[in-house]
């Protein structure tokens, strides 16, 4: 008794595993869909992941069959990530390898043809015995038995899964730095993993001790499944980086949140469920009510768990940098968006409003030379009447009146208080509140106080705000520079390259690309924009240079004559169709240097839709 209730905790923990494997696998696969789809590396990547998720989900499914006639689909069914698996890793392998410029076509057409023979597999699975065939059910482990052809299967299986895991290590190799060498060790050390997929069972030498021995057998099922998800992950955490310009603590992080999110979520409702006893009534209660209620508290718990090791996670993830991207976080939950200032303002507008017992108050500000309603409450009407009737010019006496004291200035109907910078004298903006009375019959002693505070209140948003705005010009400033660096930090050097020239910043991804094509077309046929022009550090113009015995006039107006040609619609030249457009006016403009009133009638629109 004791022997079988382990045997059913095993089963129930296998069970598990895999339901945790298959939950693993569609995650990275997911994951990396949709963050890397455009990378090879990525792609092929996913190709795996896709097949050996077939595998997994047939063994979810052939754990719960009770008999042989219905576990012989998923038997079936799970083939299709069996006999494509070794394509898959090789059509991996050798995206591994382009990307460090080992090319062969040799490679490339063995995996395209080993899809073609792996679909003969599977054609003869479903189609014949040749294969497999029959079939051996226990409570413990369903399988096919192996067919005559099965051996051959296994020979292809083994030799195109070794000759990618030769191409996985041929890549390390030929890694030259460090960081690009750890990433592809991560790779290298789960190599392993596809191999899981391989049905072990049908070996006839291991049928007979573990026929005999479900306890063996189970356990070796449970450790293996541990064993391939953590390779899974620690594979898919290789890839992740490939192709992508961000820094690595990025990376690392959206990859663990997401593991964590989804993939160790669904693995604590899947074991939830599946731990929950399979009997009608649970304390009285019916078993799916337990379950539900079960489902919901875990999931409340498991999140506020992850809100409590959340420094943990930061000091894996950040490490040296824990410090700093503290402050950073800091930085973006304290930051006030436009729209959060207006707020914030409103709201002292209103409080001051309700203090005084008035309807209408507002806040100008100078923007552009001009006075602007900031904010208002009450009537919109009656703060824009005030606006177009106050003269700038005011601004000076309104201080003056003001003085050190903060006291409040009557004008046109309004209480005026100018909103100072903290330590300066510079005037951020005028709050004006509906004046119905002499100030000093309104407020008491403790009204003032409150008042005051609440004009500082608003000082300090309008200071925070002309701040923020300042960071937010340095950031736009900066962020061509930033995204330069992610781009050198992406190019990583490999062995067997033909030469490794320094990491140049290409012109076409500056912010004044355009512009500088348009200065060099406004100076085609000669002139200081064309010939100093940044567009010359080009690869197509240095090129072009060479051509054209380093005139760098004559290389741009080429280049400039090749794009402008690319343009050019098929078939034969209309002036006036809707397609030549574009074609016509920069040929007929800048290679024919017409004028724009001599083009204009040719292309039978306007002068002004000319130059739209």
């Amino acid at each position: 008794m004791q022997e079988l209730s382990l045997i059913t905790v095993l089963s129930r923990g296998n069970l598990i595993l895999a339901s945790a494997n298959v939950i693993i696998a569609f995650s990275l696969l997911a994951y990396l869909l949709t963050h890397n789809f455009r990378n090879a590396v990525a792609r092929s990547f996913c190709a795996l992941l896709a097949f050996v998720t077939v595998v997994y989900v047939g063994d979810v499914f052939l754990a719960t069959v009770d008999s042989l006639e219905s576990a012989l689909f998923w038997l079936k069914f799970q083939w299709l990530g069996i006999a494509f698996v070794p394509a898959a890793y090789l059509h991996f392998s050798d995206a591994l390898l382009r990307t460090t410029n080992a090319l062969s076509r040799l490679r490339r057409n063995a995996f395209r043809a080993s899809y073609f023979v792996s679909l003969l597999f599977l054609l003869a699975v479903v189609f014949t015995d040749w294969l497999v065939w029959d079939g051996v059910y226990s409570p413990w482990a369903v399988h096919f038995q192996a067919g005559p052809l099965f051996w051959a299967f296994a020979a292809y299986f083994f030799l195109i899964s070794a000759w990618g895991a030769v191409n996985v290590y041929r890549t390390r190799r030929r890694c030259l730095t460090s960081t690009s060498r750890r990433r592809m060790t991560y790779v290298t050390v789960s190599v392993a993993a596809p191999l899981s997929v391989f049905p072990y069972l049908l070996v006839a030498s291991f049928l007979s001790p573990l026929s005999t021995s479900p306890l063996l057998f189970l356990s070796l099922a449970a450790m293996a499944s541990v064993g391939i998800a953590l390779m899974t992950v620690v594979m898919a955490y290789g890839v992740a980086y490939h192709g992508v310009l961000m820094p690595d603590r990025v990376v690392k992080r959206s990859l663990i949140k997401y593991l964590i999110q989804g993939p160790l979520l669904g693995i604590c409702v899947i074991g939830l469920m599946l731990l929950v006893p399979q009997v009608e009534r649970i304390l009285g209660l019916p078993r799916d009510t337990v379950l539900i209620f079960a489902v919901v508290v875990g999931i409340v718990l498991f999140q506020i768990l992850i809100t409590l090791i959340q420094p943990l996670i930061d000091l894996l993830v950040y490490q040296g940098d824990r410090a700093e991207v503290t402050w950073l976080r800091r930085l973006d939950e304290r930051l006030l968006t436009s729209t959060d200032l207006r707020q914030l303002l409103e709201n002292i507008l209103t409080a001051i409003c309700d203090l005084l017992r008035v309807k209408t108050g507002f806040v100008m500000v100078m923007r552009e030379g001009q006075l602007h309603i900031d904010t208002f409450c009450g009537s919109r009407a009656a703060a824009l009447s005030f606006l177009r009737s106050f003269d700038p010019a005011a601004l000076t006496a309104i201080n003056a009146a003001n003085g050190q004291d903060g006291e409040f200035v009557y004008k046109d109907g309004f209480w005026l208080l100018p909103l100072r910078a903290h330590g300066e004298e510079a005037t951020l903006g005028i709050l004006g509140v509906e004046a119905r009375a002499e100030l000093a019959e309104v407020l008491t002693e403790e009204e003032r106080e409150l008042i005051g505070a609440l004009v500082e209140r608003a000082e300090t948003a309008l200071e925070d705000r002309r701040l923020q705005q300042g960071v937010f010009g340095l950031l736009k400033q900066i962020t061509p520079e930033i995204e330069s660096l992610q781009r050198w930090r992406g190019t990583m050097p490999y062995a067997g390259l033909p030469a490794l020239e320094p990491i140049e910043d290409s012109p076409i991804y500056s912010p004044d690309f355009t512009q500088w094509v348009k200065d060099a077309l406004a100076h085609y046929w000669g002139g200081p924009r064309l010939t100093e022009s940044p567009l010359l550090r080009l690869r197509v113009v240095r090129e072009a240079l060479r051509q054209h015995d380093y005139n760098p006039a004559k290389a741009m107006r080429a280049v400039l004559e090749r794009a402008i040609e690319a343009l050019r619609p098929a078939g034969e030249r209309s002036l006036t169709a809707s397609e030549w457009v574009l074609y016509n006016i920069l040929e007929l403009r800048f290679i024919k240097g017409q004028k724009v009133k001599e083009i204009a009638p040719r292309l039978a629109m306007s002068e002004s839709d000319l130059y739209r």
